[in-house]
Formats: structure tokens, sequence, C-alpha cells
């Protein structure tokens, strides 16, 4: 089982078809964010603090959230309404694979803690 994060959602048309449909792009989720390497922990904080700080006033563009793709799906609406998920940005689910099977669903308070 993987942890997965709605990073992204899109609306699309089927160029053959015209039909329209959804993007839906699912990264993976950190169970801890990763420090700054070489650096003791103090530092890192600070140095993390700095960052956020200088990037609030417009001196540092923000740096965009690292995730690992794990799988997108383009969905028709049809598909979309079909699959019964209602998908939301940062919204966390379970990815499972398992005999040939693939498995979503939305991840619990201690599924998301691990």
């Amino acid at each position: 089982m993987v942890l997965v994060k709605v990073f992204r959602i899109s609306s699309f048309t089927d160029p053959e078809t015209g039909a329209s449909g959804k993007q839906v792009e699912l990264v993976g989720v950190r169970s801890h964010p990763p420090g700054i390497m070489g650096i003791p922990r103090e530092e890192a904080a600070m140095i993390s603090s700095l960052m956020s700080q200088l990037q609030s006033w417009g001196l540092l563009p923000p740096l965009r959230e690292l995730g690992i793709p794990k799988m997108v799906l383009y969905l028709t609406e049809d598909e979309y309404e079909m699959l019964g998920i209602r998908f939301e940005v940062n919204d966390v689910y379970e990815l499972e694979f398992r005999d040939g099977r693939i498995s979503l669903r939305k991840a619990t308070e201690s599924s998301s803690h691990r």
C-alpha cells in the first residue's frame, strides 16, 4: 500500500470525440519532510524558516512542492462518475496493487500518519 495525494485536477477535451473529461494527478506522500543533508537539525530549521520568510517577502520564488509522481488518470466524465470518488486537491488516498487490481480508497487518520 502506498499513500498518494491529489496534486492536480484539470479538465481536458478528447480530440477525437470532443468529450470532456478530467485529468487527476496523484503523487506519493512522504512520511516526513527531507532535511538538508549534512546540516544539523537546528541549523536546517533556521535555514528553512529564513527561506520561507524571504519567499513571503517576494525576494525568492516559492519552491514547488516535490512529489514523486505515482499515477495520472485520464477519465471521461462518465468514467469519473462511475469511479464514485470526488477528488479534491490535497486529499490523501491509499493506493494498493494486488492480484492484478488497483485499489484506491480515502486514507484514514492512522494510515496517513505512518
